[in-house]
C-alpha cells in the first residue's frame, strides 16, 4: 500500500498545478486526466518519475465504457480560451453550456470518445492508495458524483480541494451541493469556502 501526498482527478495539463506539486514533491502523486492531449503533456513531463503515476481514465460513480466529450485541440486557438482544454465532461450540454459572447462553442468543436469510467475505489485499489495528504477534483459538475461514491473508512484523505460552481448544472450551485457538504461534515470535515469557485474541506484531528 501507498501512502500518496496528492491526488488530483482532473490534473489538465498540470500547468495549474506547478506550486501544489511542488509541495507534495518528496511524496507520490497521482494525476487523473483523461483529455488525451492534455495526458500526453502530463505523461511527457512526470511519467520518468518514480513517485508519479498518470491515469488517463475518467471517474465517476459507475465502472463502464461510456462516450465523452472534449473540446477539439483545433478549436482552443479558434475559441480565444486556454482553459477551454479542461472542460472535459461525460455530458456534451455541459461544455456547450460555456457558450458565450467571448466563447462562440459549437458542436463542431467538440471531439467525443469512447472511453473507460472507472470508480473511485477502483482507483484507490490500482494504485494501491492506503492515505492522500490532498485530493483535489476538478471534473466539470461530476465532483457531486465522485465525493458522494467515496467510501472514507477505506481510504484516509486529510483534505479535500473541490470545484463547486457545477454541482448542479453549469455555473450552479443548490441543493447538491448541500446535500454533499453534509455528506462531509458526518465524515468528520470542516468546510471553508477557499475562493468563489471551491471549496476547501479539512478533515478534523480528534484529540
Amino acid at each position: 500500500m501507498r501512502d500518496f501526498g496528492l491526488v488530483v482527478i482532473g490534473a489538465h495539463t498540470g500547468q495549474y498545478l506547478k506550486e501544489t506539486i511542488s509541495k507534495y514533491s518528496d511524496k507520490n502523486i497521482l494525476l487523473v486526466e483523461p483529455v488525451p492531449y492534455n495526458y500526453e503533456v502530463l505523461e511527457k513531463e512526470y511519467a520518468n518519475f518514480e513517485n508519479f503515476f498518470i491515469c488517463k481514465n475518467a471517474v465517476l460513480d459507475i465502472s463502464n465504457k461510456r462516450n465523452f466529450f472534449y473540446v477539439k485541440k483545433d478549436s482552443i486557438k479558434k475559441l480565444g480560451k486556454h482553459w477551454a482544454t479542461g472542460i472535459g465532461s461525460f455530458d456534451k450540454n455541459h461544455i456547450l453550456g460555456h457558450k458565450g459572447k467571448r466563447f462562440n462553442i459549437d458542436d463542431k468543436d467538440i471531439q467525443e470518445i469512447e472511453i473507460d469510467f472507472i470508480r473511485f475505489e477502483e482507483l484507490v485499489e490500482r494504485y494501491s492508495v492506503r492515505s492522500i495528504d490532498k485530493l483535489q477534483l476538478d471534473v466539470e459538475g461530476a465532483e457531486y458524483k465522485i465525493l458522494n461514491s467515496i467510501d472514507f473508512h477505506k481510504v484516509s484523505i486529510n483534505e479535500i480541494f473541490f470545484e463547486s460552481k457545477h454541482f448542479d448544472g453549469t455555473f450552479y450551485e443548490g441543493g447538491k451541493l448541500k446535500e454533499t457538504k453534509k455528506m462531509l461534515e458526518a465524515n468528520g470535515y470542516i468546510l471553508e469556502k477557499a475562493d468563489s469557485e471551491n471549496i476547501l474541506a479539512r478533515k478534523v484531528i480528534s484529540g
